[in-house]
């Protein structure tokens, strides 16, 4: 009669495994690979995030409507406005761009999103701006 032999033991006590030579080069690839993807990705986290801004401007351009349907005239206030703006991260919040009204009198306003953050580290900060005519523009691209 025959012992049966164990299939997944090539010496006696040694399991088939990848050596870590083999497992050292794997991870050193998927880091070269990450390394080229990442940078990429920049982009598209800053156009994600440039979406809280918009969305931010269209409010203040609403409530400015409002406001000079009801006196006539625009305002710099946000409690004259109705508008809180959301806790920033730099306060322990979530929004990364803070909201201010830069200009206001009886026929124009124009209210800015600065980010607070510098997306790709190159010094400049996302800045959007809105108009009473609603005229949405990025006046500084990060």
């Amino acid at each position: 009669m025959k012992a049966n032999k164990n299939i997944s033991t090539t010496k006696k006590g040694y399991l088939k495994a990848y050596s870590m030579t083999e497992i050292l080069g794997v991870l050193c690839i998927i880091g070269i690979l990450i390394y080229l993807v990442v940078p990429n990705q920049t982009s598209v986290v800053v156009s994600a995030k440039s979406i809280e801004a918009q969305n931010m401007l269209s409010m203040v351009h609403g409530l400015q409507k409002s406001h000079f349907y009801r006196y006539s005239k625009y305002t710099q206030d946000f409690d004259e406005l109705g508008f809180e703006q959301a806790l920033t991260i730099d306060k322990g919040g979530q929004a990364v761009y803070k909201i201010e009204v830069i200009e206001s009198s009886m026929n124009t306003f124009k209210a800015t999103a600065t980010s607070l953050q510098d997306f790709d580290g190159d010094g400049n900060y996302n800045t959007w701006q809105i108009d009473q005519d609603r005229m949405l523009k990025e006046i500084v691209k990060d």
